[in-house]
């Protein structure tokens, strides 16, 4: 069993910048991707971002390509996204997931969001 809990959310302006964490318990961290999705009101969840297991691989949607960053560290079984250059439609709940192979739209592991609200 793993556990992901998302810190980190909160309120920016657009054009701001802000960093979410997500700590892994449980289970061996290093044996799993990472990914980082995410929700609006009256939307569909959708993919932000992943890391392989190893770290060395990483992918993104094209809406955030350039301006968020996925990393992992492995001593403090965390994985981070960094937002910059945020924009009003990166407004959702920010969800964390956990893989034994790869990251898809169905994962095994799920955390309970974190709320991210850019203002225009």
């Amino acid at each position: 069993q793993v556990q992901l809990v998302e810190s980190g959310g909160g309120l920016v302006q657009a054009g701001g910048s802000l960093s979410l964490s997500c700590a892994a318990s449980g289970r061996t961290f290093s044996s799993f991707a990472m990914g980082w999705f995410r929700q609006a009101p009256g939307k569909e969840r959708e993919f932000v971002a992943a890391i392989n297991w190893s770290g060395d691989r990483t992918d993104y949607a094209d809406s955030v390509m350039g301006r968020f960053t996925i990393s992992r560290d492995y001593a403090k079984n965390t994985i981070y996204l960094h937002m910059n250059s945020l924009k009003p439609e990166d407004t959702a709940v920010y969800f964390c997931a956990a893989a034994k192979g790869i990251i898809t739209s169905t994962n095994d592991y799920w955390g309970q969001g974190t709320q991210v609200t850019v203002s225009s």
